[in-house]
């Protein structure tokens, strides 16, 4: 069902489109010459990655676009089944069978993996690759779960919240080979650029990055919470501290939560799994397609929806629904429009982040 369904999307959807992985293309392309990576005059999608991305990339940039694109397309698909499988494996244990678990995950989450792959985005290897971390760390493979973090920080800056984590922890090996890891990923361009132009090539991703903040806090996706007490408040001294302030307290749930870990089987799962749920709303260029990161976080709460209190049983159920139902389709163009400049998806997450919070206060995950 899923082939069939993503071979329809391709054909009617995403064969002339998916502008974000031309990105990707591009950046590949550029690697393999060693060209710069960050140019102004790319305009909306301006490559905003690590180096390391784009010399990763490079195998991609030597293929003819429209290949490139039936590729990644697939590839996406199967990350996706990879994806759902894996949040099933990380529940500490199997409550509810497959058959609920798969369709309600893609009901609540369904809109954010068609939207990723419509786009060609990399969130999807994000999460799987940040997923095989978490399943590293349940299998005793801590060398291997450090390398895999810093993968994931290649895929995606924002994955560097893992690190203070992986630290926290105290497994040395996966200490060292996060450290070792972040060490190659800055070295690696240096093949192609040198040690210099290297450099260069950090300093203009930054300059990039920081720059281009700004700009999209007033886009109507943009589920951060810088966005969403931008849009509140306007840009402002104000709408900052809120954001900031808000963004600490998300960060002291997540020490709480680490606090409360003895006695729980396999705490990695729930914190993993919050941590990837958090990084679309700390991070000021989160957009909504993002949050498929909470496939694991939205496992486990399927998966024990019956443990949580009753009121807090309703209300995460009804944020789960409401944010798989919010479709442009279903809502109408005004309705949607309004629905996404309140930033109710990011006001309904943090819903779901506090029924994950109550899951390890009641110690049930």
């Amino acid at each position: 069902m899923l082939a069939a369904l993503a071979a329809w999307i391709f054909v009617f959807k995403a064969a002339d489109r998916m502008p974000d992985f031309e990105v990707y293309w591009k950046a590949g392309a550029r690697a393999a010459s060693a060209e710069p990576l960050y140019r102004a005059e790319d305009g909306h999608y301006v490559f905003k990655y690590l180096p390391a991305f784009a010399v990763l990339a490079i195998p991609i940039g030597l293929l003819p676009l429209g290949i490139a694109e039936a590729t990644w397309f697939t590839t996406s698909v199967l990350l996706l089944v990879v994806l759902l499988a894996q949040a099933v494996r990380l529940l500490p244990e199997r409550r509810k069978p497959v058959w609920i678990l798969i369709p309600a995950l893609i009901v609540a989450l369904g809109k954010f993996y068609g939207h990723e792959i419509v786009l060609g985005q990399v969130n999807l290897l994000l999460a799987v690759v940040a997923s095989g971390a978490l399943l590293a760390m349940r299998s005793g493979r801590e060398a291997l779960a450090g390398g895999l973090v810093v993968l994931a920080i290649v895929i995606k800056p924002y994955a560097v919240i893992f690190l203070p984590w992986l630290v926290a922890r105290s497994r040395s090996s996966s200490i060292v080979a996060a450290l070792v890891g972040s060490t190659a990923v800055f070295a690696i361009p240096a093949a192609l650029y040198g040690w210099n132009g290297n450099i260069v090539q950090h300093q203009a991703w930054w300059n990039m990055v920081t720059s281009t903040t700004a700009p999209n806090l007033f886009v109507a996706d943009n589920v951060s919470l810088a966005s969403a007490f931008a849009r509140m408040l306007g840009a402002g001294e104000m709408a900052s501290r809120l954001s900031l302030a808000f963004s600490a307290l998300l960060l002291v749930s997540v020490a709480v939560v680490f606090l409360l870990r003895r006695g729980v089987s396999f705490p990695e799962g729930l914190e993993g799994g919050l941590l990837m749920t958090l990084m679309p709303l700390i991070s000021p260029q989160g957009w909504d397609y993002v949050f498929l990161l909470s496939t694991p976080a939205a496992a486990l709460l399927i998966n024990y929806e019956d443990r949580l209190p009753g009121a807090m049983r309703a209300l995460t159920l009804a944020a789960l629904a409401v944010i798989g139902l919010s479709l442009f389709d279903v809502m109408g163009r005004a309705a949607y429009r309004a629905f996404m400049e309140a930033s109710m998806i990011t006001w309904l997450f943090l819903v779901v982040i506090a029924a994950i919070v109550v899951l390890r206060v009641r110690k049930i995950a």
